[in-house]
């Protein structure tokens, strides 16, 4: 079947053989067009660019996370290679299988999959034929053909420094803060690629409590006359705006009269009422009503919605202790969230801090922690922070040889020595595990395991 009149006799290099990078494949090779899958560091894909390869007749599609400026790209853009990112690529194969089909997105720093999460169960709630995928679970290209009406699309910084050709029905910006500055260069960089999602978008709601896009909120207005612009936040909504008033979430910018506030939930009804947790669910809220999904279906959809595991997960409340898994936390802005939700905390920190500064996280955060115990690479880092702001505070540091269940099983072993009622045990490390553990996921799972294990009784 064709994907498109301006594919027909091309042949595809597909760049990266992970999880989207396979999906390109399989879906390239269903349709029927020639197509090889390249990665150096996987030993089933080919490590380098065929010879003899027609520049012409050749599109390579490119999983994100690949730098723009690696060596295997610029070759193949010196070779004319047409090099498009998996989204954009989707969005042309859209016109012909699914041209029909809405995209919304979001993207932020934190909270992304949390917020796209509570959008599908928003469309479950209200009958809306439609799914979550991106950078979260189902890919881009495998949704097009499933007969969804709407894609609600998670959005990474890599994917948005990759794509240019998409156009939204409605974005959200949820916030920016330091990650990822080791791939993409600068704190500048990064935050230009995640608001390039702005200017791809009809409808755009930015949340102006966060103080990087608080700044740019009037720039990005005079920038992109095009693109309506609604700002959501914590305080009293005013005219165009979604926010909070007396504990309840509502709505004055997708209503007739602006002067009016619809109710979508109380704040009672979400999964958590942490500040973080209640501006992921005003940006859900809004990005279903700029779909014209009514405010009852919202609040179904949001009082449905449980959190993912290893996000301000309660493992064990005893003794007057909470032992609480945040390990989704890797970088310090999601920490800072999580910090931000307890006080007397006995911290669980480091790992790959991948370019971050720790400098805010200390400054804002040093009164709520009472000891922080260090892993990982970049575990100084994050020592020397707090105690230029504290110094006096309890500051235990582990084994950097040791690794996965062993080092959670000596992490809990000192955290229970150093905590006592009123006290909260917070894994929150700021940071990446890939240098002691195989995911985020794995080093939470470590955690609760240890936890269970050494001090549930």
């Amino acid at each position: 079947m064709s994907i498109g009149s301006e594919f027909e006799g091309k042949n595809f290099l597909v760049i990266g053989a992970g999880v989207t990078g396979r999906a390109l494949f399989d879906f390239i090779t269903r349709h029927g067009y020639p197509v090889e899958i390249i990665d150096e560091r996987d030993s089933t894909a080919k490590r380098d660019i065929p010879q003899g390869i027609d520049g012409e007749k050749t599109i390579a599609v490119v999983s994100p996370g690949w730098r723009m400026d690696h060596p295997l790209i610029e070759e193949l853009r010196r070779l004319r290679v047409r090099v498009l990112s998996e989204i954009d690529f989707a969005w042309k194969v859209k016109a012909t299988l699914a041209p029909h089909q809405k995209w919304i997105a979001l993207t932020g720093t934190n909270g992304k999959t949390t917020t796209i999460q509570m959008v599908e169960s928003i469309f479950k709630a209200s009958g809306v034929n439609g799914v979550a995928c991106g950078n979260v679970g189902r890919t881009v290209i495998e949704s097009l053909e499933n007969g969804f009406d709407v894609l609600a699309i998670e959005l990474s910084s890599f994917q948005l420094a990759w794509s240019d050709l998409p156009r939204f029905e409605a974005v959200a910006l949820l916030n920016i803060a330091q990650d990822h500055i080791d791939w993409h260069g600068s704190f500048e960089s990064y935050a230009d690629a995640k608001m390039k999602l702005f200017h791809l978008s009809k409808l755009a709601l930015v949340n102006i409590s966060d103080a990087t896009l608080a700044k740019s909120f009037q720039i990005l207005k005079e920038r992109a006359p095009h693109v309506k612009v609604m700002a959501f936040h914590l305080d009293t909504p005013g005219p165009g705006e979604l926010g909070l008033v007396e504990e309840i979430l509502v709505d004055r910018a997708f209503v007739p009269d602006q002067s009016e506030a619809i109710e979508l939930s109380l704040a009672s009804d979400l999964p958590s009422d942490a500040p973080h947790n209640l501006l992921n669910s005003l940006a859900a809220a809004g990005l279903a009503r700029a779909l014209q999904i009514e405010p009852s279906a919202i609040a179904t959809g949001l009082r449905g919605f449980s959190l993912d595991h290893h996000r301000l997960e309660l493992i064990l409340d005893q003794d007057g202790i909470m032992w609480i898994d945040d390990s989704k936390a890797t970088n310090p802005h999601a920490a800072l969230s999580a910090l931000f939700s307890f006080d007397r905390i006995i911290w669980i920190a480091g790992g790959l801090a991948k370019g971050a500064s720790m400098d805010e996280l200390a400054r804002a955060a040093h009164r709520r922690i009472e000891a922080v115990i260090l892993i990982g690479t970049d575990a100084s880092l994050i020592k020397e922070a707090m105690l230029r702001e504290k110094p006096q505070l309890k500051i235990v540091e582990t084994d950097p040889g040791l690794r996965g269940k062993e080092l959670m099983r000596h992490v809990v072993t000192v955290a229970k020595a150093l905590a006592s009622s009123g006290h909260t045990v917070l894994l929150a490390p700021a940071c990446a595990s890939m240098d002691q553990f195989t995911s985020y996921a794995e080093r939470g799972e470590a955690f609760s395991d240890a936890v269970r294990e050494l001090v549930a009784s």
